[in-house]
């Protein structure tokens, strides 16, 4: 009797095939594994692999959850935040969903979870979205040199900023989370200083990550009281 999955007859050409040579085959093959098992092994393996994929976290993702804790971004839907941030409205629904599997996001995907974003982005965010400057571009500024924490410490002369040919400044390149960032923050000053923020918390020293943490815990006590 045939088995029922679909790829299992090559399990049983092999077996009563009348070739000589697919006997053989078939023979040393019973040694090892049965043909069946290796096949479904390796379906459920590529599986795995997608739903690590899909489920692990992307750099637009943060960006999503810093619009989302501005105050002009908690009142928007999903759609005007993909407008303002200049990405499509299904990159902005599986970023919530994968900030829901990562429990940044509550499960109905309306509120943040701003303990455990806090948490990630310091914990976590230097680590899994590292940053390496680069050689020196036109741009905007960026980390250490823009506010808020610039208003706090000096980078003394370096200057780090986000690659962008209509940008005012020179300094040390720094790829962004995301490539639209140059633009959509000149629609969202908070937006700008939270990602300047996250910048500082991906590359800064402890002086300038303090000042960081400082300044993210404002929007989140704000977002805390919405």
């Amino acid at each position: 009797m045939w088995h029922k999955e679909k790829f299992v007859p090559l399990n049983y050409v092999l077996r009563y095939s009348r070739s000589k040579i697919l006997k053989i085959i078939w023979c040393f093959a019973r040694l090892f594994v049965p043909l069946h098992y290796v096949i479904r092994d390796s379906r459920i393996a590529n599986w795995k692999y997608k739903a690590m994929k899909q489920n692990g976290m992307k750099p637009q993702d943060v960006v999503v959850l810093m619009k989302k804790i501005t105050p002009q971004g908690q009142t928007m839907l999903n759609k005007d935040i993909a407008t303002s941030l200049g990405i499509s409205a299904s990159e902005v629904s599986e970023a919530m969903e994968r900030s829901r599997v990562a429990q940044l996001v509550d499960s109905t995907k309306t509120r943040i979870n701003t303990l455990a974003l806090k948490d990630f982005l310091i914990s976590g965010l230097r680590y899994v979205f590292p940053i390496q400057p680069g050689a020196l571009v036109r741009g905007v500024p960026t980390a250490v040199s823009a506010a808020p924490i610039s208003q706090y410490v000096t980078s003394g002369n370096e200057m780090f900023v986000w690659p962008y040919k209509k940008g005012t400044m020179r300094g040390q390149a720094i790829t962004p989370l995301y490539s639209t960032i140059p633009e959509a923050v000149k629609k969202d000053e908070d937006l700008y200083k939270l990602l300047v923020i996250a910048d500082t918390l991906r590359m800064g020293r402890v002086r300038e990550r303090d000042v960081a943490i400082q300044e993210l815990d404002k929007y989140i006590a704000a977002y805390g009281n919405q």
